[in-house]
């Protein structure tokens, strides 16, 4: 149950922080709002660790898991998200993304020996289903959409899932979801800040002053949600915990109707979104 709470948790903040990417990316490029984004959280995080980590004992063995994680993950998973959002919009982002259950619980079952049942089986296949339904037709609102561009948030989907396991198995060995996380992040800074410095000559993001406040609250959004994700797969076995995360794009519909009055590509990705949570319905119960 504490599993389930969790991810359903961290659901929330991950779809939210689609919503708030999209005020910031009126402002800022995405690949700066990446520069902006992930070090506001590591930041808030560093300042809060000496209380989060109190009475911790390094298991170095796990270290070079975490910081490895970190190379690509949140650094090359934001770049791609927000990429993707700025090409798609926040839903599609969100409604393709929400297949990364398939590589999570499949490389589970390779790498951690979790059972694949008949009704995840399913499960699986209902989300790539929802994701046909959300690309073979393109809206009036999408005739400029490259076919390329539905490479990024596959590629984040991929990225999504492949994590949990390794995340799982540096978890085994140093069972500390926040140091997990700290590493990560850190290592995580210095990714986004390089690609800024090799971009723009700077590692600082030279950026309107609301557009850096709506990317530090993207920043914490996702890291909040991140860090509840590591701490729901401390308590759960992949198999559950990221397909319930993967329920994240219902709330990013939600918040897209509610907030910017508008749900991109109307029903059709509604529906899309539906199949593919009902998928994941399937492999939780499953």
């Amino acid at each position: 149950m504490t599993a389930i709470i969790l991810s359903l948790a961290a659901a929330v903040f991950l779809g939210a922080g689609l919503i708030l990417t999209q005020f910031g990316l009126k402002h800022v490029h995405p690949l700066s709002g990446a520069a902006i984004s992930i070090p506001a959280f590591t930041l808030v995080f560093l300042i809060a660790s000496p209380l989060l980590l109190a009475g911790e004992t390094v298991v170095w063995s796990a270290v070079p898991i975490f910081a490895a994680v970190g190379l690509v993950f949140p650094a090359l998973l934001t770049l791609l998200t927000f990429a993707s959002n700025r090409a798609l919009g926040p839903i599609v982002t969100a409604s393709l993304g929400n297949i990364s259950p398939l590589f999570a619980v499949l490389l589970a079952v390779v790498l951690l020996n979790e059972p694949l049942r008949l009704l995840q089986f399913a499960g699986l296949l209902l989300s790539i289903g929802g994701v046909l339904v959300i690309t073979v037709t393109r809206t009036e609102q999408m005739r400029d959409w490259r076919t390329w561009a539905l490479l990024m948030p596959l590629g984040a989907a991929a990225l999504r899932g492949i994590i949990p396991p390794v995340i799982k198995i540096g978890l085994e060995i140093w069972p500390s979801p926040i140091a997990a996380g700290l590493t990560g992040y850190i290592c995580s800074t210095f990714v986004v800040l390089l690609v800024e410095k090799v971009r723009n000559g700077r590692f600082i993001v030279q950026a309107p002053h609301a557009g850096r406040l709506w990317f530090a609250a993207t920043g914490i959004s996702n890291g909040v949600g991140t860090i509840l994700f590591y701490v729901a797969l401390g308590h759960g076995p992949v198999s559950v915990v990221a397909p319930l995360v993967a329920t994240y794009p219902l709330v990013t519909v939600g918040l897209s109707a509610l907030v910017l009055g508008r749900m991109a590509g109307g029903l059709r990705l509604a529906a899309g979104s539906a199949l593919t949570v009902t998928g994941v319905v399937l492999i939780l119960v499953g």
